[in-house]
């Protein structure tokens, strides 16, 4: 009877995960979808990158697996106290100890490879064609649009003290469920989206101005963490129009779950008109001291 509710439960649960692996992605809305626990679908070559080393790590940890299962089956078979009554004495064998430890090694090395290049591709960041500056605060995101986007980290570092390439400025806060649109997903939407160009590279330097927050944004491969007096930088650049959602990833205190971050990818043409616009609405917001740089020892560094 017992055997019979485990393998019901089994059975249910494993009915449960093919579900769940079938739901398709919500590519068309940037998040995940009801019931989905596969990885958001990416729009940026990093991202896709990152999906191809997830399915390839899941299939070498399957094959490993699978090994291990087919080892105890003949243990459990083969070597069971009826089949093999008289235990074997040996206690060394040289070749079966070189073989467990060369090929964990080798496994090692053909997972390192083309995890260390991708690593080099995330940091290997192309001439921006945007720079906008992310800083968290408790609990909402601000981000600053910049005229120019600074030639060399040297550059961008000389420019944090001073707001004389900032060119606008936003504060972009959760909408409240009373607040919410049609078609809005409750607790991702905000009030100001940062808005993109598609098929441009877009820097994004992320800093915080009271405690440690985190800028992840999963369709786009980027997560970096917004720390007071540091500089981060990351960088995307997405291949298909749409919007998409984020969040802080950083427990930052009692809203953290509420600070969710929202980038809408338009068209070039769509994009220049949206910047008059932009610059007329949020111009005056530029504060004359951003607080995300009143330390003199902020400095730019790559997200790790």
């Amino acid at each position: 009877m017992r055997f019979r509710f485990g393998l019901g439960l089994s059975a249910a649960a494993a009915a449960a995960a093919l579900a769940a692996f079938s739901v398709p992605a919500l590519a068309e809305e940037g998040r995940a979808g009801p019931w989905q626990i596969s990885m958001i679908d990416g729009v940026t070559s990093i991202a896709e990158r990152m999906h191809q080393f997830n399915t390839f790590l899941t299939i070498i940890i399957t094959l490993i697996t699978l090994f291990v299962i087919v080892l105890l089956a003949i243990c459990l078979i083969r070597y069971n106290h009826r089949a093999n009554p008289t235990p074997s004495k040996t206690t060394h064998n040289a070749v079966l100890e070189l073989a467990w430890t060369i090929v964990p090694v080798v496994i090692l090395v053909i997972i390192a490879i083309p995890s260390f290049r991708l690593l080099y591709a995330e940091y290997d960041m192309p001439k921006p064609d945007i720079t906008i500056r992310a800083t968290g605060h408790q609990w909402y995101w601000n981000y600053e649009y910049e005229k120019t986007s600074p030639t060399s980290p040297q550059q961008a570092a000389a420019e944090i003290a001073s707001d004389k390439n900032a060119d606008f400025a936003f504060d972009s806060v959760m909408l409240k469920d009373n607040e919410l649109k049609a078609g809005q997903p409750r607790l991702l939407s905000v009030d100001n989206e940062v808005v993109v160009p598609v098929g441009k590279v877009v820097r994004v330097l992320v800093t915080g101005a009271d405690v440690i927050h985190s800028f992840a944004m999963p369709a786009f491969g980027i997560k970096a963490d917004a720390v007071p007096g540091r500089m981060q930088e990351v960088w995307f650049n997405a291949d298909r129009e749409g919007t998409y959602y984020g969040q802080c990833s950083e427990l930052c205190g009692r809203d953290h779950a509420f600070m969710p971050i929202v980038i809408r990818v338009v068209s070039q043409q769509e994009y220049q008109n949206w910047l008059p616009g932009a610059r007329k609405r949020f111009a005056e917001n530029v504060p004359a001291v951003p607080a995300a740089r009143q330390l003199a020892d902020a400095r730019l560094v790559p997200a790790r």
